[in-house]
């Protein structure tokens, strides 16, 4: 069965906010996720339940079959293998990958993407530290939680990212946060959320936003 770019792209929203929330995902959620009409979701939603790829229930949301977290899946692993390709062997930076990745991602010769793995040598990770799926949907799951539940004095290295937006990624180049970083929590401001760290053995503050998007293993 073939799928379009804009029904893998919905698989693969639906995929990550299963992953967040555990439960059936709403058509506002996924429309929010997506950036489109509440209107445009349930004309697709029909669609893929069609194609028996998800189920919606009411007052309950949408979730995904066992086909449809294979598509998803299948669509992540090439998505961040890319990503792996572009910066080990092109030289892009980790915040120039996502916008290519979300081109490749679409190509349908399995051959090439389990070609790329090996070419690769079957990488865990991509820049951005989020777990790479095997040809058979299987990966590595990290124990992880967001810098901003950190308690004061508490260490932590960093081990990924919430927001992949070159933007975001931009920033944390700028103030040298990377993964692999050993960042300390100095202290935190119960008024805005922010927090001081340590990084380096040079402090900083940062926003409570930037805090929730930083993934830390302690």
């Amino acid at each position: 069965m073939m799928f379009t770019l804009s029904e893998e792209n919905y698989l693969k929203a639906i995929f990550h906010l299963q992953t967040v929330s555990g439960k059936g995902i709403s058509t506002n959620a996924i429309a929010k996720k997506l950036e489109t009409k509440a209107s445009s979701v349930t004309d697709m939603i029909k669609k893929l339940a069609d194609k028996e790829v998800l189920t919606y229930i009411k007052y309950q949301g949408v979730s995904l079959t066992d086909l449809g977290r294979k598509i998803a899946l299948g669509v992540i692993r090439k998505h961040r293998l890319w990503e792996v390709f572009l910066v080990e062997k092109l030289n892009f930076s980790w915040d120039e990958v996502h916008d290519v990745a979300e081109q490749l991602e679409h190509i349908k010769s399995t051959k090439l993407i389990n070609e790329l793995d090996t070419f690769l040598e079957f990488p865990k990770m991509d820049p951005h530290g989020d777990p790479i799926p095997d040809k058979e949907g299987k990966f590595q799951k990290i124990e992880k939680k967001l810098l901003s539940t950190l308690k004061e004095n508490q260490l932590g290295v960093c081990v990924g990212v919430n927001d992949s937006s070159s933007e975001f990624l931009k920033y944390l180049d700028r103030y040298q946060i990377s993964l692999g970083q050993k960042i300390r929590v100095v202290s935190k401001e119960s008024f805005d959320g922010s927090v001081t760290i340590l990084i380096n053995n040079k402090e900083m503050s940062i926003s409570q936003k930037i805090a929730n998007n930083i993934y830390i293993q302690s």
